[in-house]
């Protein structure tokens, strides 16, 4: 049952779902839909076009669903390489999101970083419909539009644009049908929703477990009777439910999932203040309480995003025991002490809880305005659109400080040097080659080129794309970067192009996948002896479909013709022979993560 607060829209109003009135609707939202998608994707493209993306982490994204799309394992090598986790690592040992398999099929159609940035665009725009709906029964139809327009032009869903793909394309649209379908009486739906979240990412089952807490606050009916006089009645089981089932995932995914898939359970464990594992801090912080506080103000700088995050809502989640969906989720990089990116206003993680909190601004609203002092007052006599009229002229008026000020730089709208700089050194890499690139260059090469990032190593890449004069990640300065240029001369590299600070090094040298027999491979470690010609023809940097499009003839004259079911099978069957071979070779240990502090921004992908 819909909640008391919950009302249809001011009198004489046409009710929802009424001939012309609900066909006018439906069109006005399929409008903001597709306004917003078109504003997210031509922001996400016109990045890509600028080389304003990187190898961290779009590349990593794109490597894991083409991978998929060829039905392997989510294979990045970009990560895995630099990480230190090996060349066949498993985004899934990094982050549990099953989830984005679901975008393969589209690579079927664009191989492809584009790929990934629409369809984020396009999920991300989908979130507005179940907003809408959840404010209409609150406080009408106008002030829906308002809300929904609020979270469109959000920041939180700004900054995640601006920083390329994640898995937190799929939440708003999950988490708000979670909450709008389940308010609806909806309950399965709603229980739909919930399970798909847990697919996005190990930790959503917090979103889950904090919206248990908002239902365990839900008035309840009486006069049951029975055996189910034993469970708490109404909403409050349903919150218990998902209360267990939330914190069961969370442990399951994080500590059991990841590492089946080579990953470090403690990899990301961020919370040394208050304790070296789960258990002492969970001590630590119900006998220190004050440490606690000390922890969410230090640095200040969380103190800040989480006043950007509730005041451009004019405080209203506050109002709402619905806040306590995202308290959770918020709470975990609050409390860290380590990962700074996950405490800035800045990168994709407030997008993660943007749409709750929109939703509970809505819900605060009704039920300030259903409180009889309220409704008294001169606030109560304000329409009913106000408070959300006044959250999106807030939220526009935020709007120039956020990612959406780069619309106004002309070299996002036309190439200017850097960037045509940037595509003259893109263009001397062959299609097929091994590469280690500039950060910034990864997205450009990802979809003909098998890419590494430049970093102060070498990976033994017949071809490295290097940045002198501005600062690229992970290098601490340019300087830093010059230095490295050298070390690779001095190595056997000769320079053949040079443009705009970016300079092109080459070195003839057979594929690193190539070590004849007891020869060392370009990761030091020597090539066995005996292997079998499959192996020895594919190679180490080869091993799985997604690394070298020569042999799969993506992105190449050569193949692009071929029957799609051919090529389907063909996938099929050297996927069913991968999973024969790991079978066979479960008893080897699995790789983990050593370097920690060479994660940077992608730490936290």
């Amino acid at each position: 049952m819909v909640e008391a607060v919950a009302v249809q829209g001011p009198a004489g109003e046409p009710a929802a779902g009424r001939g012309g009135a609900a066909r006018r609707r439906r069109a006005a939202l399929a409008a903001m839909i597709a306004a917003s998608a078109l504003l997210y994707g031509a922001y996400s493209l016109m990045r890509l076009r600028a080389f304003r993306t990187g190898s961290y982490d779009l590349v990593i994204f794109d490597q894991a669903i083409r991978s998929y799309s060829r039905f392997g394992m989510p294979v990045a090598i970009v990560k895995g390489v630099h990480n230190d986790f090996g060349p066949d690592f498993s985004i899934l040992g990094d982050h549990f999101s099953p989830i984005l398999a679901l975008l393969a099929p589209l690579y079927w159609i664009h191989d492809g970083p584009g790929t990934l940035l629409v369809a984020q665009a396009v999920l991300l725009a989908l979130a507005i419909p179940p907003i809408w709906r959840y404010t209409e029964r609150r406080l009408g139809a106008r002030a829906a539009y308002c809300a929904a327009g609020a979270y469109a032009l959000s920041w939180p869903i700004a900054e995640a644009l601006a920083f390329d793909f994640h898995e937190v394309a799929f939440v708003p649209l999950l988490s708000a049908l979670m909450v709008e379908r389940h308010d609806a009486g909806r309950r399965l739906q709603a229980a739909a929703a919930a399970f798909a979240l847990l697919l996005v990412k190990e930790d959503m089952g917090l979103l889950l477990a904090g919206f248990g807490l908002y239902l365990l606050t839900r008035p309840t009916g009486r006069g049951r009777r029975g055996l189910r006089e034993l469970l708490p009645p109404g909403d409050r089981r349903a919150g218990l439910a998902y209360v267990a089932v939330g914190l069961a995932a969370t442990w399951a995914c994080s500590r059991v999932a990841v590492a089946a898939f080579g990953g470090d359970n403690d990899y990301y464990w961020a919370y040394g203040a208050l304790g070296p594992d789960l258990p002492h801090a969970a001590v630590h912080a119900v006998t220190h309480p004050w440490d606690v506080l000390r922890v969410l103000g230090d640095p200040p700088q969380k103190l800040l995003t989480m006043a950007l995050l509730l005041l451009p809502l004019l405080l209203l989640p506050l109002a709402s025991p619905l806040t306590l969906t995202a308290l959770p989720l918020l709470a975990e990089r609050m409390l860290a002490s380590r990962f700074g990116n996950w405490w800035e206003p800045h990168y994709h993680y407030n997008a993660f809880i943007v749409a709750v909190l929109v939703l509970a601004a809505a819900d605060g609203a009704a039920r300030l305005r259903g409180r009889e002092r309220i409704a008294r007052s001169r606030l109560g006599r304000l329409p009913s659109v106000a408070p959300m009229a006044g959250l999106l002229v807030v939220t526009v008026a935020c709007v120039p400080f956020f990612a959406y000020r780069h619309l106004t730089d002309p070299a996002l709208w036309r190439p200017n040097e850097r960037a045509l700089a940037a595509s003259a050194a893109v263009a001397r890499i062959p299609d097929g080659a091994l590469v280690e690139a500039a950060n910034g260059l990864g997205p450009a090469l990802t979809s003909r080129a098998r890419v590494l990032l430049w970093d102060d190593r070498s990976h033994g890449a017949p071809w490295v794309i290097a940045q002198v004069e501005r600062l690229e990640f992970p290098f601490d300065s340019p300087a830093a970067q010059r230095r490295r240029v050298g070390e690779l001369k001095a190595d056997g590299y000769r320079e053949v192009f040079r443009r705009g600070g970016y300079i092109v090094l080459h070195r003839d040298v057979a594929d690193p996948g190539e070590a004849s027999p007891g020869e060392a491979d370009c990761r030091g470690r020597r090539a066995p002896v005996r292997r079998t010609p499959d192996k020895a023809k594919r190679g180490f940097w080869t091993d799985c479909p997604m690394t070298d499009h020569r042999r799969t003839g993506q992105n190449s004259s050569e193949g692009a013709d071929r029957p799609i079911i051919p090529i389907l099978s063909g996938y099929f069957a050297r996927y069913l022979k991968k999973a024969v071979a790991a079978a066979a070779g479960a008893g080897e240990p699995a790789r983990t993560p050593r370097d920690l502090g060479r994660s940077g921004l992608g730490a936290c992908a």
